[in-house]
């Protein structure tokens, strides 16, 4: 008898396993994915079939319909502005253009706005004073976007801050990831609703989002009053400080926007608030001019017709003449962008990558490690931050242009996550972000193509083995 069930559960399990494989052929987004994915469910039911419940989904249906909606009428003003801009009528409000990032708006439905002024912060104390400081001053709205927010000392003061807002009559829209913040207690959520904030959780399939750990919203957006932005790779957590070892101390990147490109940092806002609660958040036109900076606000996610991530970066690099210095704490490229570094170094780029030498995430550091040999094998120069944990996302082209936000160097940046960056063109800018990239390379080892040679042949297995999970790392 118990024989008999044993045998009923193992076929019942492996036809579950085809009918979900055949549901991968379908719809995985590649076909290194597919095709993993299908192995394993064929083969190994009883254990795929769950990682692939949280795993396999690539697709859902009301939010796309949303995002490409929108797009179409941002495209429609978008043109509007620029026909009545070559009339005059509206100069101030026409986009910048720049060739070598066209084609980044044209996939996005997407614009550079001129007149903008940024500035740089370093570390998760400036970003957070400079951000309470602007939330403080806040006389009409706050939209805050975090992917995680614990509570703890850092979590608190930004309730705090929300909360004094909203008792000064600000409204208070507070948008979190459901998952990334899977730990935040129902009281924090409680009190800021009591209090007058209007908090929600990020979910793009209401009913099962539980269950679902790709489509995660990994974008930090703070915008004030239409007037002042915040972008980066930042959440609201005591480790962002550097407060939790042994990670501890905390390398990141934040940068603060005034000026027209703010308007495109409150649509991306918008479109996922309209997501989850059916309503529209305040908004107000920005200032027309407070620098002199050109901004491209791109958001991209797995809703997009186009892998826009992957390409966004594959365009930036090749955009490059001199050279493009990228830092991510996660190194597990696709094969355009991993080719796209390959070719610039063939055009005489100076390409280096800057990494963590310590892992937050085991089975994707030991990846990046292989990659990161490999890229050294073809003129790659890749460094390893010593000085704590780097979780920085950032890319400097050339002298002008230079890139903050949220996004990795991985498959779940590329094809997963919705994500958001800056993309900045000023040299002064570019400046700063060098310099900041120069003492951070200075507190790095660069990777050498004998480490890898030196690792026991046990050790290069594991690396090799850590890669095959590319496609859900």
């Amino acid at each position: 008898m118990i024989a008999s069930l044993v045998a009923i559960t193992a076929l019942c399990l492996h036809v579950a396993g085809v009918f979900a494989a055949t549901h991968a052929v379908m719809h995985t987004r590649t076909a290194q994915g597919a095709f993993a994915w299908v192995l394993g469910l064929v083969l190994l039911p009883y254990v795929t079939l769950v990682p692939y419940l949280f795993l396999g989904a690539s697709h859902f249906g009301g939010y796309v319909d949303l995002h490409r909606q929108r797009q179409a009428r941002f495209f429609m003003l978008h043109e509007e502005a620029l026909h009545r801009g070559r009339l005059g009528l509206l100069a101030h409000a026409a986009p910048v253009r720049d060739a070598r990032y066209d084609a980044v708006g044209r996939m996005l439905q997407t614009a550079m706005h001129g007149g903008n002024a940024l500035f740089l912060h370093v570390d998760g104390e400036a970003a957070f004073a400079a951000m309470f400081a602007a939330i403080g001053r806040a006389e009409r709205y706050v939209l805050v976007q975090f992917f995680i927010i614990h509570d703890d000392v850092l979590g608190r003061r930004l309730r705090d801050a929300l909360l004094e807002r909203a008792a000064a009559g600000v409204e208070v829209c507070l948008l979190y990831d459901s998952i990334g913040s899977h730990a935040l207690d129902d009281g924090y959520v409680d009190r800021l609703r009591a209090g007058g904030v209007l908090v929600r959780r990020f979910a793009t399939r209401r009913w099962r989002n539980r269950f679902q750990l790709n489509f995660r919203n990994h974008r930090k957006v703070l915008v004030v009053d239409g007037i002042r932005g915040f972008v980066g790779g930042l959440n609201a957590g005591d480790e962002y400080l550097g407060k939790k070892p042994p990670l501890a101390p905390w390398r990141d990147t934040h940068m603060e926007i005034e000026g027209p490109a703010v308007a495109d940092l409150q649509r991306v806002f918008a479109e996922d608030w309209y997501w989850v609660t059916g309503q529209r958040p305040p908004s107000s036109p920005p200032p027309e001019r407070c620098g002199r900076a050109a901004t491209m606000i791109v958001a991209t996610g797995p809703a997009d017709r186009q892998e826009s991530c992957s390409l966004f970066f594959t365009q930036a690099i090749q955009a490059a003449t001199k050279r493009v210095w990228i830092t991510t704490p996660y190194f597990v490229p696709d094969q355009a962008v991993f080719g796209a570094l390959r070719l610039a170094v063939f055009r005489g780029v100076d390409v280096r990558i800057l990494m963590p030498c310590r892992p937050d995430h085991r089975t994707v550091f030991m990846a990046s490690t292989l990659y990161a040999h490999e890229a050294t094998l073809a003129g790659i120069r890749m460094f390893r931050y010593r000085q704590g944990f780097l979780h920085q996302k950032v890319m400097l082209v050339d002298d002008d242009t230079a890139v903050v936000g949220s996004m990795n160097l991985d498959n779940r940046s590329f094809r997963l996550n919705f994500e958001i960056a800056a993309l900045n063109v000023d040299e002064a800018f570019a400046a700063s972000v060098e310099a900041m990239l120069e003492d951070d390379f200075a507190n790095s080892d660069e990777v050498n193509p004998n480490d890898y040679r030196r690792l026991s042949y046990l050790r290069r297995v594991a690396l090799h083995v850590a890669r095959l999970f590319d496609p859900i790392l």
